[in-house]
C-alpha cells in the first residue's frame, strides 16, 4: 500500500524531476519522496517511440487556429512517460549557447548565468565522443557519445561540407558552450558500452528504487495543490480511475512540463479552512475568475511566455540505397532484423545502436547569407544574435531514413506503398524561436479537460525569410552529396514546370563547384507556401512559468518558489525566462541539478551531487 504522508512530492516525473528525486533521495535515504507518472531503451527505435500510442507515452495537445498557417490546428505533444522527453527523444546532444543561459541571469536570476550553470552540465554526463576537456564531465550518470554505428550519410554530408563554396569550417566539438557556423559529428545521449538510449528515469532515478522511502506512481496525472491558507501541503492526484490525496510536510514541486505545469497552477486547489467549499489558484486574476477559480496569488504570468521552436518536417532526397535503416524506422509494423536485434544485444553496435542522425552544422548567417535574409530579417539579426557570436539560427543535420516525416512513414507502411530504397533526410530544419511566444492555459478546472493553447508561429516575417534561407541552404548541400540521386517532389515545394528549381530525379551528385539554383519571386512565394502549410512545433516547449521578477511577469523566483504561496516551486522547463538555442534536454538536465542544490541547501542537506558519485571537483 503506498503512503499519503511525504516530506517531498514532485507532480511530474519527466526528465527535471528524476534528476531531482533521484539526487535528494541519493544524498538523504530518510527523505519520504513522492514522484508521479521505460521500455524506450533501443536508439534506432525512436522513430517509433514519438510514434506510440496511448497516454502512458504522450499527452497530445491540439493549439488554437493559426492564420498564419492558414487556420491549421498544430498538434503539440509532451512526453507523459516517466523520464519525460529523456525517455523517447531523438537522443541529439544538442546544447545551448553560453549566452542564453546568461540572458537568464541578466533577466533577474543570480546564480543562473553561463558560469553558474556549465559546471553543472558537465556534472552530468560521461563524454565518451572524444576528448574530455574543461567543457565536459566524466563521471556524470548520463552516457555522450557518437553512438554504435556510423552512416554513410553522415560521412557524405561532411565530404560535401569540405568543398561547399559557403565558407565554414569543421570542429571536433559543436557542444562547447561557445562554437557555431561550423561543420561536425553529432554525439548522441546513447552509452557507447551498452549501446542504449542514456535517459534520465534510468540513470538518475531507477539507482535508487531500492530506497524505500522513494515511491514512484506511474499513469497518474496531477489534478491540483492542496494549500493549508497560502501554504501547499499537498496534491491531489487521479490514479487507476481514482482520486487520491497525498501530503508534503516539506515541499511541493511541480515538474510536470511546460504545458501541464501552469494548468496545474491555475487549476482549483483544495483549501483547509472553515468553508470547505472554497477554492483558490495560482494565475492571472481573471482568468481564474472566469472559470470560478478563487484568487490564492494574482500571478498574470502564469501559462504565458509560451515558446519553442518551429521546425519543416524531414525533406526528402533521392539517394543511392546504402544501407538497411528503413527496417528500423518501419518498426511500427514490426519488420525487424534479428541479426540487428543480435548485434545490438550482444556488444551495444549495430544500427539499432544509432539514430542515425550523425553530422550537422549549426548553422549562422555570414555576411553572403545575410545579403539573401535581405532587411526582412534586420531586426532578429541585431536583437538575438549581432552581439552574441555563440549563437546561430537553425540546426541543419542529415538523416539516413526513409520517409519525409513519421507520420508519412506510418502512413505508407501501413498502407503498403512505401518505397523503402528511396530517400534520406533533411533535417528536421530546427529555427530559433520567434521573439513573439504563446500562452497555455486551462479552459476548465477538470484536469481531463484539453488546454487552450495558442504558438506564435510565423507570425513574424522574419520567420518566413528564415525558413526559405534554410531550404535553400539545406538543398544545395544535399546536391552535392555522393548518394543523393535528386528530390522526391512530394515532399519540396511546387515549383513550376519551367522553373530552375522544379524538382526531379538525378543520375548523380552535382559538381562541388557547381553554380546555385536561382530562384524567382515565383519560387519564393512557393516555398513560403509550402512552409505555411508545413511547417510545425518540435518537442521543446519552454518558458510557460517564467524564472523572472513578479512584476515582469515572473511566476518563480530564482530559487524556483512560486511567487504568493509557500512551500511550492515549479522545476522543469517552464521556468526558462527566455528561449534556448538547442534541444531541450540537457537544459533540463541542468534546471535539475540546480534545483537539487537548491532544494538541498534549504533542506539542510551538503554536497548533493559528490555523495552520489564520488566525483573530483
Amino acid at each position: 500500500m503506498i503512503p499519503t504522508d511525504y516530506d517531498i512530492i514532485f507532480a511530474g516525473g519527466g526528465t527535471t524531476a528524476c534528476v531531482v528525486a533521484g539526487r535528494l533521495a541519493a544524498a538523504d535515504n530518510t527523505l519520504r519522496i513522492l514522484a508521479y507518472e521505460p521500455l524506450h531503451v533501443q536508439p534506432g527505435r525512436y522513430l517509433f517511440d514519438l510514434r506510440a500510442p496511448g497516454p502512458d507515452v504522450f499527452t497530445v495537445h491540439h493549439a488554437n487556429p493559426s492564420a498564419p498557417l492558414g487556420g491549421r490546428i498544430l498538434r503539440v505533444s509532451s512526453a507523459s512517460c516517466v523520464g519525460g522527453g529523456s525517455s523517447v527523444n531523438a537522443m541529439m546532444y544538442n546544447r545551448a549557447p553560453a549566452s542564453d543561459y546568461d540572458a537568464w541571469m541578466h533577466a533577474g536570476n543570480p546564480g543562473w548565468g553561463a558560469a553558474d550553470l556549465i559546471p553543472l552540465a558537465k556534472e552530468v554526463e560521461t563524454y565518451q565522443a572524444g576528448v574530455v576537456d574543461s567543457m565536459h564531465g566524466s563521471c556524470g550518470p548520463i552516457k555522450v557519445s557518437y553512438g554504435g554505428y556510423e552512416t554513410k550519410v553522415g560521412r557524405d554530408f561532411l565530404v560535401a561540407a569540405a568543398g561547399f563554396p559557403r565558407g565554414r569550417h569543421f570542429t571536433e566539438d559543436l557542444n562547447d558552450f561557445v562554437t557555431c557556423d561550423v561543420y561536425g559529428r553529432l554525439p548522441k545521449y546513447i552509452d557507447a558500452e551498452t549501446g542504449r538510449r542514456s535517459d534520465a528515469a534510468h540513470f538518475y532515478l531507477y539507482p535508487q528504487i531500492h530506497n524505500p522511502n522513494l515511491h514512484i506512481i506511474t499513469e497518474a496525472r496531477a489534478n491540483r495543490v492542496i494549500f493549508n491558507g497560502t501554504r501547499a501541503v499537498g496534491i491531489e492526484y487521479y490514479a487507476n480511475g481514482t482520486l487520491h490525496t497525498a501530503a508534503a510536510a516539506r515541499l511541493v514541486v511541480i515538474s510536470a512540463g511546460a504545458f501541464c505545469s501552469p494548468a496545474i497552477l491555475e487549476r482549483q486547489v483544495k483549501v483547509f479552512s472553515p468553508h470547505p467549499r472554497s477554492r483558490s489558484g495560482i494565475g492571472a486574476k481573471h482568468l481564474l475568475e472566469k472559470h470560478g477559480v478563487q484568487v490564492v496569488s494574482d500571478l498574470p504570468g502564469v501559462g504565458q511566455n509560451y515558446g519553442g521552436r518551429m521546425k519543416l518536417h524531414w525533406l526528402p532526397w533521392l539517394w543511392m540505397k546504402t544501407e538497411v535503416r528503413y527496417l528500423i524506422v518501419h518498426s511500427i509494423t514490426f519488420i525487424f532484423c534479428a541479426a540487428f536485434e543480435a548485434e545490438w544485444k550482444t556488444n551495444g553496435r549495430g544500427l539499432l545502436a544509432t539514430n542515425g542522425i550523425d553530422a550537422g552544422i549549426k548553422l549562422r548567417p555570414n555576411g553572403q547569407d545575410l545579403e539573401q535574409l535581405g532587411p526582412a530579417f534586420t531586426k532578429r539579426w541585431e536583437t538575438l544574435l549581432a552581439d552574441a557570436p555563440d549563437r546561430y539560427v537553425a540546426l541543419e543535420s542529415y538523416e539516413n531514413s526513409t520517409g519525409r516525416s513519421s507520420r508519412d512513414i506510418q502512413r505508407s507502411v501501413l498502407h503498403g506503398a512505401c518505397r523503402s530504397d528511396n530517400h534520406f533526410n533533411t533535417g528536421p530544419t530546427r529555427c530559433r524561436c520567434t521573439l513573439s511566444t504563446g500562452f497555455v492555459h486551462i479552459c476548465s478546472v477538470d484536469a481531463h479537460t484539453p488546454l487552450e493553447i495558442t504558438t506564435a508561429l510565423l507570425e513574424s516575417e522574419e520567420d518566413i525569410v528564415l525558413l526559405r534561407w534554410a531550404y535553400k541552404w539545406s538543398r544545395e548541400l544535399a546536391r552535392r552529396m555522393d548518394c543523393y540521386r535528386g528530390e522526391h517532389a512530394a515532399g519540396h515545394p511546387a515549383f513550376g514546370a519551367d522553373s530552375q528549381a522544379l524538382c526531379r530525379e538525378a543520375e548523380g551528385p552535382v559538381d562541388i563547384n557547381a553554380p546555385e539554383i536561382l530562384y524567382s519571386m515565383a519560387d519564393d512565394t512557393a516555398i513560403d507556401s509550402f512552409h505555411r502549410a508545413n511547417v510545425a512545433l518540435i518537442f521543446h516547449p519552454m518558458g510557460t512559468c517564467a524564472m523572472k521578477p513578479r512584476e515582469a511577469f515572473g511566476v518563480v523566483d530564482p530559487s524556483l518558489n512560486v511567487y504568493g504561496v509557500q512551500n511550492l516551486k515549479v522545476a522543469d522547463m517552464s521556468i526558462a525566462p527566455s528561449n534556448v538555442g538547442a534541444n531541450t534536454y540537457n537544459t533540463a538536465l541542468i534546471i535539475g541539478e540546480k534545483a537539487a542544490s537548491i532544494i538541498a541547501a534549504e533542506l539542510g542537506i551538503r554536497d548533493v551531487s559528490r555523495r552520489w558519485y564520488n566525483c573530483r571537483v
